[in-house]
């Protein structure tokens, strides 16, 4: 599928191949990497302490790479929804480590960056060829780090492993992105960029629904809270 689109897309001129790679780095080899590495040394639980500064660090670049300026009421309401994320994360607990806790963090900046290059460059090359192009880029470095990391045996790696590498290559890697970059180029990177705070109350509420795992009083009335924020500083976003 990506030798296929790569085919169709437009062609980037040299002046972006410097942000192809800035995209590559920050999602392609950058979050992933880093995410894996912190993971471990600490629980996802205390990850999503993290992930709830995503929405931020997307926000900053918006500004510097971005050129975007949110208005003052935009960054209250940013700032608290990543505070309420981040304190509900950290009020559950979770096992963690310095080291884990810098790979998280660097982790973090570099996803912003590149979510916010990414988007930039989607509104001159379109959604998909920005995302098609960042992994051909990182295709080489990929390639040589899977080749060096594959396993000896194949024994003792179930379907289930096989299914979940396909959904992540086609769906976290990939068509994710497509919509993603449009949504970010379309609606503004700062303003959308709020809707990584809903991601962690999802993947909760999935796991209650698919794994049966309890959803308590303080799971819904910060997730309102949150919502709220989205809303709000999407509202004050300009």
């Amino acid at each position: 599928m990506l030798v296929i689109m790569i085919l169709r897309a437009k062609r980037p001129e040299k002046s972006d191949i410097l942000s192809l790679i800035i995209v590559a780095l920050g999602v392609v080899i950058g979050f992933p990497l880093l995410t894996a590495l912190a993971l471990e040394h600490n629980t996802s639980a205390h990850a999503i302490v993290f992930l709830g500064l995503l929405p931020l660090s997307t926000a900053i670049f918006a500004v510097i790479r971005g050129g975007e300026r949110p208005s003052p009421v935009f960054w209250v309401f940013s700032v608290i929804g990543s505070l309420l994320v981040a304190g509900f994360a950290f009020f559950k607990g979770g096992e963690s480590s310095l080291l884990g806790d810098f790979y998280m963090l660097i982790s973090i900046i570099v996803c912003g960056l590149g979510y916010a290059e990414g988007a930039k460059l989607s509104r001159k090359l379109g959604n998909w060829q920005v995302i098609s192009w960042a992994l051909v880029l990182s295709l080489p470095f990929m390639a040589i780090l899977s080749i060096y990391l594959f396993p000896s045996s194949w024994e003792g790696i179930s379907i289930g492993t096989y299914v979940s590498l396909a959904y992540v290559s086609l769906f976290s890697m990939y068509i994710g992105f497509v919509f993603w970059y449009r949504g970010l180029s379309q609606g503004g990177i700062a303003s959308v960029g709020q809707l990584q705070l809903l991601q962690p109350f999802f993947g909760l509420l999935l796991a209650a629904v698919i794994l049966q795992e309890e959803v308590d009083f303080l799971l819904v009335l910060v997730n309102v809270g949150v919502v709220f924020c989205v809303a709000a500083a999407k509202r004050f976003s300009r």
